[in-house]
C-alpha cells in the first residue's frame, strides 16, 4: 500500500502534522488534549462505528508519535501520562518502538481457505477431488470448506478452474519476514517482541493503520528551539519523496525553515563504509572467515543475531553510514545534535544501541519529516532553491536500492586488487535473507560477499517511504547519474572514516 494515498496515510500525516505544530508553538505540550478533536473533527466517524472510537486511537498514535507508550486500555490514564518524561531533547526511544493499537486491530482471518461467489458448482468438482481430507462438500450449490477438517494444503486454491477458492491472510503476518506476529485471544494481532527486529514492513501493511512506530518529532523541534545546533543527516532515498518540486536545493532550503543548521548527505558515511567494507573483506576472507555479511541494515543485522548467532562473526565490523555520518559531525562541530532522516524504522533501534546513542540524537522517518513541513506549510513549488548536495558520490548515493552496498564495496574491490574477482549473493525481505543465511551456514557462499535488505526493493522501500517502490528506485537511479562524484576513492572523506571507529 506504500505511495498509495489513503485514508490511513492522511490519518498518519495529519497526527505528526499536529503533534509538529503543537511543538513549534513553543507551549510545550500544552494543548496536546485537544489534538485528537482537530485530527478527528465534527461528530460523526469517518471509517469506524464510532467518533469516540477514532478519537481514542489517534489519542494512542499522538502518544506514539511522541515516543511515549500506549495506554492499558482496562484502567484509567490521562492522554498526557508520562508527558513530563518525554517532552523533552534528550529523550531516546524506549523499546518496544513497533506497537498495534489493539482496539484498532480488524482481528483479520489468519491463514483461511474461503469458497468465494464465483463458484459455478460444475460438474468436475476439482476441489473435493484433490482434498485429501475429504473437508468439501456442496452446500446451496457452492463448494464449501469444513475447518475442523480442513489441513490448509491449498490444493483446492489450485484445483479450482474458475479461482474460486482464495487463501486469506492476515496482512500484517504475511509481511513479517521474522514470524513475529502472532493473535491473541480475541483475534487480535500481537507483536512478539523478542523475534521483532523493527523493519515496520507490518506497520506499511496493515490496512486499518492499527500498527505504528514511535517517533521524535517533537523532541527534534524542542531541541532546535532550544537553540541546540541541530544537524540533519539524510538518506540517500530522500530524492523525490516530497514531491516533484522537491529538488536537492529546494530541500535544503526547507530543512533550513524548518530550524536545521546544517544538512549532509549521508552518502558521505556510504562511502567510508564502502572503503571500510572492502577493506574488511579483502584481510578477513577467506583467511580469518570464509564469507562477509554487509553490515548496514540494522534489521537484517538484527535477525542475524537473534536467528543466527553463531553467524554474528561473520558480518563486517564497519559502521553503518549512518554512524559514520553521524560521528563526523560530532567531531566538525563539537556540541551538536544529530538527527538521522531516513526511510527506515529499524534505524530508530540501532541509534538506541548503547554504543550509538551519543552519536545519533534523533531519528526521523520521512513521513514524519512530510509532517513538520506542513506544520510550517512549506511549498515545494514556491520555494527558492539553496545550494545542492554534492559531497556523495553516485556509488554510495546507490546504498537506497537493493544490491546497492554489494556493489560499491565490489567495484572498489575490483578497482583496487584486479586479480580478485569477489563473488556476491544477495537477499531483500527478511524471509528471503533468512534463507541466504540459512545456506550461507551451511557452506553454500563461501567467499562471497553477502547483502541483506529486510525490505523489498531496499531502503527505497522502508516504512517511513512516501512513494512507490518502484519510482523511488528510478528517482535514486538519476540522482546517482547526476553525482559529480562517482567513486568513493573520488571523495574529499575518502580517509575520514579513520579514527572514527
Amino acid at each position: 500500500m506504500r505511495g498509495i494515498p489513503s485514508l490511513i496515510t492522511d490519518i498518519r500525516k495529519n497526527v505528526f502534522t499536529e503533534v509538529a505544530r503543537m511543538a513549534y508553538s513553543g507551549r510545550g505540550y500544552k494543548g496536546v488534549d485537544e489534538l485528537p478533536y482537530i485530527i478527528v473533527p465534527g461528530d460523526r466517524p469517518l471509517h469506524r462505528e464510532s467518533v469516540f472510537l477514532e478519537r481514542a486511537i489517534a489519542s494512542e498514535r499522538v502518544r506514539l508519535a511522541m515516543g511515549l507508550n500506549i495506554r492499558p486500555i482496562q484502567t484509567h490514564h490521562l492522554m498526557t501520562e508520562g508527558m513530563d518524561a518525554a517532552a523533552v531533547a534528550e529523550q531516546y526511544y524506549e523499546p518496544p518502538l513497533i506497537n498495534i493499537i489493539p482496539y484498532a486491530c480488524h482481528s483479520c482471518p489468519t491463514d483461511q481457505y474461503r469458497v468465494t461467489e464465483s463458484c459455478q458448482n460444475c460438474l468436475a468438482a476439482s476441489c473435493q477431488k484433490v482434498c485429501p481430507k475429504g473437508a468439501i462438500s456442496f452446500v446451496n450449490g457452492k463448494s464449501f470448506i469444513d475447518r475442523g477438517k480442513c489441513v490448509k494444503c491449498g490444493k483446492c486454491e489450485k484445483a479450482c478452474p474458475y479461482h474460486a477458492i482464495i487463501h486469506l491472510q492476515r496482512p500484517c503476518q504475511v509481511a513479517c519476514g521474522m514470524d513475529a506476529i502472532v493473535s491473541d485471544e480475541e483475534g487480535r494481532a500481537v507483536i512478539n517482541q523478542d523475534k521483532c527486529v523493527a523493519c515496520g514492513q507490518c506497520l506499511v501493511s496493515c490496512p486499518f493503520g492499527a500498527i505504528v512506530d514511535k517517533g521524535q518529532i517533537f523532541q527534534v523541534i524542542q531541541s532546535i528551539l532550544k537553540g541546540d545546533k541541530v544537524i540533519a543527516i539524510v538518506a540517500p532515498a530522500f530524492i523525490g519523496q516530497f514531491g516533484k518540486h522537491s529538488t536537492p536545493g529546494k530541500f535544503i532550503a526547507a530543512m533550513k525553515q524548518l530550524g536545521f543548521a546544517r544538512i549532509v548527505e549521508v552518502a558521505v558515511g556510504a562511502d567510508m563504509c564502502t572503503i571500510e567494507e572492502a577493506k574488511d573483506f579483502v584481510e578477513k576472507v577467506p583467511s580469518q572467515q570464509n564469507y562477509m555479511a554487509t553490515s548496514c541494515c540494522p534489521a537484517w543485522h538484527s535477525m542475524i543475531h537473534k536467528l543466527y548467532p553463531s553467524e554474528t562473526g561473520k558480518i563486517s565490523m564497519t559502521l553503518t553510514p549512518m554512524v559514520y555520518t553521524a560521528r563526523l559531525m560530532k567531531k566538525k562541530y563539537p556540541g551538536c545534535k544529530v538527527v538521522f532522516v531516513g526511510p527506515c524504522a529499524a534505524k530508530k533501534l540501532e541509534a538506541i544501541r548503547a554504543d550509538i546513542r551519543s552519536d545519533v540524537d534523533f531519528v526521523l522517518t520521512f513521513e514524519e519529516l512530510q509532517g513538520m513541513f506542513e506544520a510550517k506549510a512549506i511549498n515545494f513549488e514556491t520555494i527558492e532553491p539553496m545550494f545542492d548536495l554534492n559531497e556523495g558520490s553516485s556509488a554510495g548515493r546507490g546504498f537506497a536500492v537493493s544490491g546497492g552496498v554489494a556493489k560499491a564495496v565490489n567495484d572498489l574491490i575490483a578497482q583496487n586488487n584486479p586479480e580478485l574477482e569477489v563473488k556476491t549473493a544477495r537477499a531483500e525481505g527478511l524471509r528471503e535473507c533468512r534463507k541466504l543465511m540459512t545456506l550461507a551456514k551451511a557452506g553454500k557462499y563461501d567467499g562471497y560477499l553477502i547483502e541483506g535488505m529486510a525490505c523489498p526493493g531496499g531502503c527505497v522501500a522502508g516504512a517511513g517511504t512516501l512513494l512507490p517502490v518502484e519510482l523511488a528506485a528510478n528517482v535514486v537511479g538519476r540522482y546517482q547519474d547526476e553525482a559529480d562524484i562517482k567513486g568513493p576513492m573520488d571523495s574529499s572523506y575518502k580517509d575520514a572514516g579513520e579514527g572514527l571507529d
